[in-house]
């Protein structure tokens, strides 16, 4: 090794340090946040409750109701129905993640979160999110099979593929959360001493969007080209009940998949538009309530059609 080597090594070694000193010195100043508050008025805070309440127990219901159904009913042990439970135990993880704080801010009119109960709280937000979409990316899929393929559909989607999917959705979204919170967690923060030495908060913003936007827009490339396949298959299906049988199965998926889109699309967006901060919570709340709440009702709608079809 030579002797600029060595010298390069030194140095890179102080700059690490460093590095974790400005860190320590960081995180260890900063102790918690101030929330958004959603009004002075107590009446208004009572009002902001009982709405979280009920919206909060309607979201908890519906998917326990769905989760429940499905895991004492042997007849609903498909890969469908598998998928399904495991995305409303997603959308139960989820709500409950981020809407019991608020609901404690205002009914105590506090708007204090400690620094760990953050980082815990986005971390595991953006966790089920994520892992919402890829679930959805693998329901897809799931479709496609069934529609393209119902010969091999048994063979295709064995118990054994199917565990390694759902495995693979969690795992990826765990990780993706833990990205996602160390690189908004890490150097966003600085105070005025420390600005210098922090990384531009921009580059790390769009650095996380931009892998956000590969692994969505992925994703979106990966539903759409199903459903390509999915509409050339179903138009191919010769008699009439069997191609409303097939948009049936492939209806709820869509819905889903749409409602997560446009929601997900505005509450992700909205940094880069000037909005005011009101705009912002009501944006972020849409985000977290409107999709556990719709996606037990949509799919019960499914199978309440699918019973009354039966009966005729």
């Amino acid at each position: 090794m030579t002797p600029t080597h060595i010298s390069l090594l030194y140095s890179y070694f102080n700059l690490y340090f460093m590095f974790i000193l400005l860190q320590n010195q960081l995180f260890s100043a900063i102790s918690e946040f101030i929330l958004l508050e959603f009004s002075d008025a107590k009446e208004i805070r009572i009002l902001y409750f009982l709405a979280f309440l009920v919206f909060y127990l309607a979201a908890v219901t519906g998917n326990l109701l769905i989760i429940l159904a499905i895991a004492f009913d042997h007849h609903l042990h498909t890969p469908m129905y598998f998928f399904l439970m495991n995305l409303a135990t997603q959308d139960l993880g989820q709500v409950s993640v981020i809407i019991p704080r608020p609901m404690a801010n205002a009914l105590m009119n506090t708007r204090n979160i400690s620094y760990s109960e953050c980082v815990t709280q986005v971390f595991f937000f953006i966790s089920f999110t994520s892992s919402d979409f890829f679930l959805l990316t693998v329901m897809a899929y799931d479709r496609y099979i069934a529609i393209c393929y119902p010969l091999q559909y048994e063979e295709l989607m064995n118990k054994q593929v199917c565990t390694r999917m759902i495995a693979s959705v969690w795992v990826t979204g765990l990780v993706y959360g833990g990205l996602h919170a160390g690189g908004t967690f890490a150097s966003s923060f600085c105070s005025n001493l420390l600005r210098l030495a922090c990384s531009d908060t921009y580059l790390i913003e769009a650095g996380i969007l931009s892998f956000s936007l590969v692994l969505g827009v992925g994703c979106i490339v990966f539903i759409i080209r199903s459903y390509v396949f999915i509409l050339i298959s179903v138009f191919r299906i010769p008699s009439t009940e069997g191609r409303q049988k097939a948009f049936s199965t492939c209806l709820p998926h869509l819905m889903v998949f749409s409602l997560f889109s446009f929601t997900g699309y505005f509450a992700h967006l909205k940094p880069f538009f000037n909005i005011s901060s009101n705009f912002d919570l009501a944006f972020t709340m849409m985000y977290s309530l409107v999709p556990p709440i719709m996606n037990p009702v949509i799919y019960s709608m499914r199978s309440i059609l699918f019973l009354h079809r039966n009966t005729l």
